[in-house]
């Protein structure tokens, strides 16, 4: 314990960058399984209240994600202590992952003990090793008071069924979700303020960007295996298949190629980095929940490309590349101070294409949406470099 009072399992604030240890990137890839195991829920689940479960799914699974990435900034993940902590919430996690198709049926209470455990298991080893005085220790006495709160509801949900237990997971997501923004408020034990939050910026960035990468590969995967599952070659579904991996290229570029350096300077050099580390995340969930959309498209597409359109394909295949836009337009609002003109044309004409959607086939509206991101892709790139 007396190694946490001294810092010894503190980062080190030298002035240099932190990096991604390769324990967190081992830590990622149970997250890889997570991603794939939400897109496959919401593809065997297309309809309204299929895509709400797979919603509240996806926080948690974010959630999850994103508190434990703010403790490896704090705290060394190359120490044995944390290291242990990782592999911990691995184990948790990958049973948690395993229950999500079964999250609304009989593997619940699974789900949300296992989800509890990482969030305030990992809560409560931070504060029992940090001890009464550390300067970080309110802030996680807060966080505690949060998850416990939230773990209520995730439990009675999980005793719950049908659409109470989506109302209960719903709020729990929204205990976690918001409370950042109060600073955990909690009567007796104040709130935290985002400048208490000495985050080191750059390594922030850099996780939120590898979880970008974690999302665009679970569709490359998906890309890959609904062509190899594929009885028929043709010519259609070849031409579905390259659309499909030009659009999760377009993803990239409109992300990694125009922005994610950038991103990373602005908050290493932000007046308050807590603040603007807290506004990465809240975004990054968005462009996320893009890429997995889009995933399932793909898979429609490629597996039906001359299928008959409806309401329900419509909404995938202009759903997944509108939400990424949509974030990261948010995104580079908070890296430069505006909204890209092109990513508003974007959405725009994603936003025309819908109505126009309902005359053609499958593989024509993902080839036109697929248009339309490499057209942001190609117009953000040449007005970066000029």
């Amino acid at each position: 314990m007396s190694t946490w009072k001294n810092g010894a399992l503190l980062r080190a604030r030298d002035g240099h960058e932190a990096r991604v240890s390769f324990g967190e990137l081992f830590f990622d890839l149970v997250y890889v399984f997570a991603v794939t195991q939400i897109s496959h829920h919401l593809l065997a689940h297309l309809s309204l209240w299929g895509a709400l479960q797979a919603l509240v799914l996806w926080f948690a699974v974010w959630l999850g994600w994103q508190y434990t990435a703010w403790v490896t900034n704090w705290f060394d993940p190359e120490t044995l202590q944390i290291r242990l902590m990782l592999f911990a919430i691995m184990v948790a996690g990958l049973v948690m992952s395993a229950a999500l198709p079964q999250a609304f049926e009989g593997l619940g209470l699974v789900f949300a003990l296992c989800y509890v455990a990482i969030q305030v298991g990992r809560t409560v080893f931070v504060l029992i090793s940090l001890g009464r005085k550390h300067p970080l220790a309110p802030n996680f006495r807060r966080i505690l008071g949060w998850v416990c709160i939230s773990a209520v509801f995730w439990i009675a949900g999980a005793m719950a069924e049908g659409h109470a237990r989506l109302a209960l997971w719903a709020l729990a997501v929204a205990c976690e979700y918001f409370s950042p923004m109060t600073g955990f408020r909690l009567p007796g034990l104040g709130r935290s303020a985002t400048s208490d939050w000495t985050i080191e910026g750059g390594h922030l960035a850099e996780r939120c960007q590898l979880f970008m990468i974690v999302a665009l590969g679970e569709s490359i995967l998906v890309t890959g295996a609904t062509l190899s599952h594929h009885e028929h070659w043709d010519a259609p579904t070849l031409i579905a298949f390259f659309v499909a991996f030009l659009g999760s290229l377009a993803m990239w570029w409109v992300y990694f190629d125009t922005s994610s350096k950038d991103g990373s300077h602005a908050i290493a050099h932000s007046d308050d980095p807590g603040r603007m580390g807290g506004y990465f995340h809240y975004v990054h969930v968005i462009m996320v929940a893009g890429v997995i959309v889009s995933a399932v498209a793909n898979e429609l597409v490629i597996a039906h490309p001359d299928g008959h359109i409806d309401t329900t394909s419509v909404a995938v295949l202009i759903a997944g590349p509108l939400i990424y836009l949509i974030g990261n337009a948010l995104y580079k609002r908070a890296v430069y101070g505006r909204v890209p003109l092109s990513h508003l044309a974007g959405l725009a004409a994603l936003v025309v294409l819908t109505p126009l959607a309902y005359l053609t086939d499958l593989l024509m509206v993902g080839g036109l949406t697929t248009m339309i991101l490499v057209a942001v892709a190609v117009w953000e790139a040449c007005s970066r470099r000029r």
